[in-house]
């Protein structure tokens, strides 16, 4: 099977918080994800060795990054938190969502210089309209309670019986006046991915 990439559509969306409740923060809080219709080249049937489609995904995962960065107006060192998710239409399964932890995750990384964390991940089958909280992490050390976070995706005509919405998001920060304790992001040491 000679694979490639059938891209129906790219959408970003940025959220620019400027207040919660209590003190205005210094400056707004920026989250964004973008997310990619893609056409499922395994709907329909079951193939067992699906991994090839990682490598077809990578470059994507690469460009999805440098464009998510773009949309929130930031620089890499700006981006403090990030996660990664997928949508797969109903005759896909969940493991063709699998398939981005690599191109999506290593994306990101990348782009950001080598983040240590994990990138945490979501992923579900659906219909046309479904909804996902891709959940959140800092990018440097996952016990940054701070940076604990998800943002909702979804797309009212995807995904598509055989598609799938592959998604990354990023943030600029923490959640506004995150005040629960643990780690702060000032002081992680990010050698380790968890502290």
């Amino acid at each position: 099977m000679s694979l490639e990439v059938d891209v129906r559509k790219i959408v970003t969306v940025v959220d620019e918080i400027h207040h919660e409740f209590g003190p205005p923060p210094e400056g707004p809080y920026k989250r964004g994800a973008i997310m990619m219709v893609i056409a499922n080249p395994y709907a329909g049937e079951y193939v067992e060795d699906i991994t090839p489609m990682m490598e077809v995904l990578k470059p994507l995962g690469l460009d999805l990054s440098h464009r998510l960065i773009a949309a929130l107006g930031v620089k890499p060192e700006n981006i403090q938190a990030y996660g990664k998710g997928a949508i797969v239409g109903e005759a896909g399964e969940l493991e063709h969502g699998a398939l981005w932890h690599v191109p999506g995750g290593y994306g990101m990384r990348e782009v950001l210089g080598g983040a240590k964390a994990i990138v945490p991940s979501a992923k579900k089958v659906g219909g046309m309209g479904t909804r996902l909280d891709i959940p959140i992490g800092h990018i440097d050390a996952a016990y940054v309670r701070s940076h604990f976070d998800a943002m909702e995706i979804g797309l009212p005509d995807a995904p598509r019986r055989d598609e799938i919405i592959y998604g990354l998001v990023m943030t600029t920060g923490g959640r506004i006046h995150a005040r629960v304790g643990g780690l702060r992001h000032e002081d992680i040491g990010g050698e380790d991915g968890l502290r």
